[in-house]
């Protein structure tokens, strides 16, 4: 045994560890509004933090200490004060930044909620189903895509692809398929009031909060429906999935009916996780991210579905053109990419 390799992995579980131990602390900080008195109102000692927020000074103490010692909040030793800097606020803090993290954590707690239900499944091999995750899953996902659909997708994807957004500005029909929440349709409703918007999803809960995510925006040209990938109605000039390809049964037989659904010069687009075509390559934060999540959910929610492909969250851009070409398409190609997603444009 080399002991400075078992050092070195060692200090790697204590890093993980101390992150594991910091779900619930996070979450916290966020249901009590912590980080954003923090960041409002600091720098504030613990009695300052709970006369500002009537919360316990003992135990906002102890959450203050944890916090400083993760990095996650800035301590002054002169004042004894705690503070939040611009980088730590636009991670926990500012639900409206591109880099807000918050939801992640929310997804892990979901996670390791779920961990009967996916012992089970590795035993059986059975999927376990998207109705059949823990309840604050949904919200969770919704909560962890919308920062970065709020500031990539109109400023960035729609424009790559090739005169979509022309056919937007002007009038279009758009199918958003897998679409949860209904954050990127509406996102999209907005930024293009003379187009129609109809987001489809197999999960009814979903599809209720989606409504009322409209109806709070106040939208006349979005609509939400209950639908499968494979069944939505109606001919579209263009169809998005939003990361949910990976994670339905049959993903061959949606790009199918995708197909059939487009109107003449229609477009497909596919937003899905980051990831190389080799497992060597995704062996990364953001890979090891997808990786577990892939475990957690996608593989078992496609697993429950008919065909049960299980693409997995990185699956890849190889993979992904497969599936397009099965389904009928003969034009595919990457427009665009963040560092945690990748941006695909299908077209017949």
């Amino acid at each position: 045994m080399d002991e400075q390799k078992l050092n070195e992995f060692l200090g790697q579980m204590l890093q993980d560890l101390g992150g594991a131990f910091s779900i619930p602390l996070v979450r916290i900080g966020d249901a009590l509004g912590l980080y954003k008195t923090l960041h409002k109102d600091g720098p504030l000692t613990a009695a300052e933090l709970a006369q500002a927020t009537g919360l316990a000074e003992r135990y906002l103490r102890e959450w203050l200490s944890a916090q400083a010692a993760s990095n996650y909040v800035a301590y002054d030793a002169a004042s004894g004060r705690f503070s939040l800097s611009p980088e730590q606020a636009a991670v926990l803090a500012d639900e409206d930044s591109p880099v807000y993290m918050v939801a992640a954590f929310e997804c892990a707690a979901a996670n390791v909620s779920n961990q009967p239900a996916l012992e089970a499944a590795f035993k059986s091999g059975d999927g376990v189903a998207w109705g059949n995750q823990p309840g604050c899953l949904f919200c969770a996902v919704a909560k962890f895509f919308r920062p970065s659909y709020r500031h990539n997708l109109v400023q960035e994807w729609l424009p790559a692809l090739d005169g979509v957004v022309e056919k937007l500005t002007s009038g279009a029909r758009v199918a958003d398929i897998g679409c949860g929440h209904g954050h990127s349709t509406v996102i999209m409703a907005e930024a293009f009031p003379n187009s129609d918007f109809t987001g489809y999803d197999f999960h009814d809960g979903s599809i209720a909060e989606a409504r009322d995510h409209a109806k709070a925006h106040g939208l006349t040209n979005a609509a939400f429906e209950v639908g499968l990938a494979k069944e939505y109605p109606g001919e579209f000039d263009l169809v998005c999935f939003f990361d949910c390809l990976h994670d339905m049964g049959d993903p061959h037989g949606a790009m199918a009916h995708v197909r059939d659904s487009l109107a003449p010069g229609g477009t497909c687009m596919i937003i899905e996780p980051m990831a190389a075509d080799a497992l060597e390559d995704n062996l990364n934060s953001v890979g090891r991210l997808y990786y577990s999540a892939s475990t957690m959910v996608c593989v078992p929610t496609s697993l429950a579905q008919e065909t049960g492909t299980a693409l997995g969250a990185q699956a890849g851009e190889a993979r992904l053109r497969e599936v397009a070409e099965a389904g009928g398409f003969g034009h595919f190609r990457r427009a665009t990419e963040t560092p945690f997603n990748i941006i695909l444009e299908a077209r017949i």
